[in-house]
């Protein structure tokens, strides 16, 4: 293959079907956007670890603060970030909301990537 730099193609496309089943399968830009987002949500390591103590049972705010061993704002903020990209969910009882993971697929997620993280370190 012909480079002008190394970064640089001179050929525009090597294989048409593969670039025009690439294109036709490709997400609509709301979707992309939401899976970026909702993969952003995920990049804080607090987050990520709200999501693991999710993963096993709802907890209120409360408790996840003592796991986290963080201030009750500073988890609050992190839940309403998880909330709004749709991988927490809550229900009040009394005073008390009790949050958990929205689906089944959301932990299979978190568990699939933590599998993934810990498979590369062997």
């Amino acid at each position: 293959m012909d480079f002008e730099t190394e970064d640089e193609c001179k050929i525009l496309i090597i294989h048409e079907d593969r670039v025009i089943k690439a294109r036709r399968d490709m997400p609509d830009e709301k979707l992309l956007q939401k899976a970026g987002d909702f993969f952003k949500a995920l990049s804080d390591p607090a987050r990520i670890k709200i999501v693991n103590a999710l993963s096993s049972t709802e907890m209120c705010v409360c408790d996840l603060t003592a796991v986290l061993n963080m201030n009750q704002p500073a988890v609050s903020q992190h839940l309403r970030t998880l909330k709004q990209a749709g991988i927490v969910t809550f229900r009040k009882d009394g005073k008390v909301v009790y949050y958990s993971l929205h689906d089944e697929e959301t932990k299979s997620i978190h568990e699939k990537v933590m599998r993934h993280i810990n498979a590369e370190k062997e």
